[in-house]
């Protein structure tokens, strides 16, 4: 997932926690928060403010989609905004690529709410209807280039809301600063956690028919893009089994400035997930962990990734998993099923001499715009990379049998796992 980037701040108060994570906010009973209008709505600030959408789907026959508008302000420049569209076979490991600065960008078209955004060479536009069996939806529709167009509808099932962690103005926000009610800066997501999309690319003048599961989701880093993170992790498991199952999970890792004390206290993970089990929102989890505390064995509350057998990747100057873990824990919230749900899924990605499912290895600096390539190099000197990989995959769950029959002793749900690590510093 597209990461802002890097360097270090000093605080006001080196004894004084400035970090206020968003999954230490909220009790396990209140870790749902029903995503309202403006959650949605395009933020467009002034400052440094990184924003974007993305969605992530994968077709019938693996090929993974995924298209976000990233909208970038830095300081006093005019805002950069790009649409950029992967589209991966792994059946040809064919990859289609296309990131483009788009011009005449504005929220609210035609009369349309913020949710809706236009460019001259795209649209997404925002549709709800109520009582539906899919009561919102985004059509998105590009002219990336000559060889290259979409036209897709991204629609959520009536019985998987979309969701932030804790409900109120201040659900899904992370605070950066001494002072949580005047931050330094913030993180928020906003996610749809399972969609099915419909329609069809076309790409070198042949019709691609598009149907598939996947998620959305809008993020804000509302700061200066070297103070947020050293690590991102993102797990997105979809399926259409059972009525439609996803797990997915967001992670990231505070640089040392940012933690319980200022002075090289940081290092903190914050990790925000969700469940889909029959069709059913099923869980919503988050879990903080600090760089001085254990996390206990067998909590009620989990959402963890483990990097598994790291080696050194000369390519990036980074250590790369050779494989990676991520696991969920939770109460279940779907109605007529109480109990407690886990699940678990990994897979085994290969080294640098024999990837499995490897995508690509981003070079952000390649990819983000001029003017936010200048700052980053002039204020840190990093070199970030995202690595991204596909492949197929099984989740291993138990919870209640009312969400999916058997599941109470445990069942193994085939399907595909697209995730990503991000290392900035």
């Amino acid at each position: 997932m597209f990461s802002s980037l890097f360097s270090t701040s000093a605080p006001v108060d080196p004894n004084a926690p400035n970090f206020h994570p968003v999954s230490s906010h909220f009790q396990p009973s209140e870790l749902v928060g029903e995503l309202e209008q403006k959650d949605l709505e395009w933020l467009c600030d002034g400052g440094f403010v990184t924003e974007t959408q993305i969605f992530y789907n994968v077709l019938e026959d693996g090929t993974n989609i995924m298209c976000q508008v990233i909208h970038s302000s830095i300081g006093v420049w005019y805002p950069s905004i790009q649409f950029t569209c992967k589209i991966y076979n792994p059946n040809t490991n064919e990859t289609i690529w296309k990131s483009i600065n788009v011009s005449n960008f504005v929220t609210a078209p035609n009369g349309l709410d913020k949710r809706s955004c236009k460019a001259d060479q795209f649209s997404i536009t925002f549709k709800a209807t109520p009582g539906a069996a899919s009561p919102e939806a985004y059509t998105i529709r590009a002219n990336l280039a000559d060889d290259l167009q979409l036209s897709l509808e991204v629609a959520r099932p009536a019985a998987v809301p979309g969701y932030k962690l804790g409900a109120g103005p201040k659900g899904g926000f992370s605070y950066f600063g001494v002072d949580a009610e005047k931050p330094e800066g913030y993180v928020v997501h906003r996610f749809w956690p399972h969609n099915v999309a419909t329609g069809h690319i076309i790409s070198r003048g042949q019709a691609i028919a598009a149907r598939g599961p996947g998620m959305m989701v809008h993020a804000i880093q509302g700061m200066r893009p070297n103070l947020v993170a050293a690590t991102w992790n993102f797990a997105n498991f979809q399926s259409l089994a059972h009525g439609g199952v996803s797990a997915v999970q967001m992670e990231f890792t505070t640089i040392d400035a940012y933690g319980k004390k200022a002075a090289n206290q940081g290092g903190v993970s914050v990790s925000v997930g969700s469940l889909v089990l029959g069709g059913k929102l099923a869980a919503v989890v988050a879990e903080t962990k600090w760089p001085d505390e254990a996390q206990a064995d067998g909590g009620l509350v989990q959402s963890r990734v483990t990097h598994l057998a790291p080696h050194f990747d000369a390519d990036t100057g980074y250590q790369a998993p050779s494989g990676i873990s991520f696991s969920w824990a939770g109460p279940s919230i779907a109605s007529g099923a109480q109990g407690n749900i886990t699940a678990s899924v990994s897979v085994d990605l290969g080294d640098v001499a024999a990837p499995k499912g490897l995508i690509e290895k981003v070079d952000v600096l390649a990819e983000i715009p001029y003017v936010v390539k200048t700052v980053v190099n002039y204020v840190a000197g990093t070199k970030p990379y995202i690595y991204q990989w596909l492949n197929k995959a099984k989740l291993s769950v138990t919870g209640p049998d009312s969400l999916i029959p058997g599941l109470a002793g445990g069942l193994e749900i085939d399907g595909y796992l697209y995730n990503e690590a991000t290392f900035i510093s």
